[in-house]
């Protein structure tokens, strides 16, 4: 009789232990969301601020994998990962035609907030000695050409860009201007701000291609160059390596599988939400150079701005 009442008492423990589980959400496990991280600083706050979030403030798992900017887009399609949150769509017209408008396989995740912008940038100081520097048009004389030249690039001048995933047109620019310049592509965007510091703390000739925002304009004294104006002309002529003029600002945006609504739509929403200010980007870029970790910089955004992020919780 005592067995029989010990194994009646601990059946109910159980069951009461599986309410007590269901109620809770314990029985009902949220799906990992995968998210895709950059190789550029801002890249990572994002990831960072939404992993944390979700994590934190949501209860699903958060898994980040770091891919380019250009495979990310089958990854996305396959349903390998969930999102991306910040795709600079200039560079990517033609995948954004393919993956989001043809097939619909990837979902275009609405605006991200700031507004990107990719040029040349020149030190300052360069443009109070020549200021023909300001423009391109300073670019096409030979002797100028030489002044910025390297080890590398010889008797031409020495174009520096960023890693070769990133997306840039350079080499085409220079070429259809008339520039005697070689593109040399940095093995990272630390390698690239690094060779820029270094050139600047020694007052020495740089040419180069940089974005914003950045945290880099609150350090040095930098004059963009002037391109020729930006129209879709000039772009169209891309595959024909044809472009001849600026970059075009980008309304920076987020791509997600077209698998995420379904697979979690709280996690979804939660990303649509998303969106903050180029003031914000600047503000974590800036805990960067203070020394924080990408990890740090994100939470004390959140931790300084909970009336933002509380609105993007479904």
């Amino acid at each position: 009789m005592f067995e029989k009442k010990t194994r009646i008492a601990i059946f109910v423990l159980l069951a009461t232990a599986v309410i007590l589980l269901t109620a809770c959400g314990g029985g009902d496990a949220k799906p990992t969301i995968t998210l895709i991280e950059n190789s550029w600083p801002a890249s990572e706050l994002n990831v960072a601020v939404a992993a944390n979030l979700l994590e934190n403030q949501m209860g699903f798992p958060v898994e980040v994998v770091s891919l380019d900017e250009s495979a990310q887009w089958d990854a996305l399609a396959a349903g390998d990962a969930d999102a991306s949150l910040e795709v600079w769509p200039s560079g990517h017209g033609e995948r954004i035609a393919q993956y989001i408008d043809e097939q619909g396989v990837v979902e275009d995740g609405g605006p991200l907030g700031p507004v990107g912008l990719i040029a040349w940038y020149v030190p300052t100081y360069m443009v109070d000695e020549n200021p023909a520097l300001a423009t391109w048009e300073g670019y096409t004389d030979p002797a100028v050409a030489k002044q910025f030249s390297s080890a590398e690039t010889g008797d031409k001048g020495t174009f520096y860009a960023g890693p070769a995933g990133w997306t840039q047109y350079d080499q085409q620019i220079i070429d259809n201007l008339g520039m005697n310049f070689e593109v040399i592509n940095a093995a990272s965007e630390d390698a690239l701000l690094a060779q820029v510091t270094a050139a600047y703390e020694r007052k020495e000739p740089i040419l180069f291609y940089f974005y914003e925002p950045h945290v880099l304009f609150t350090r040095l004294d930098l004059t963009m160059v002037e391109l020729p104006e930006y129209s879709d002309a000039c772009y169209d002529k891309i595959d024909a390596g044809g472009v001849d003029c600026a970059y075009p600002g980008d309304q920076l945006m987020k791509i997600f599988s077209a698998k995420l609504a379904e697979k979690a739509p709280d996690a979804h929403q939660f990303l649509k939400n998303f969106n903050y200010t180029t003031a914000d980007q600047t503000t974590m870029l800036g805990y960067l150079d203070q020394g924080m970790t990408v990890e740090e910089a994100a939470q004390k955004w959140i931790d300084d701005n909970e009336s933002v992020w509380k609105a993007w919780i479904p």
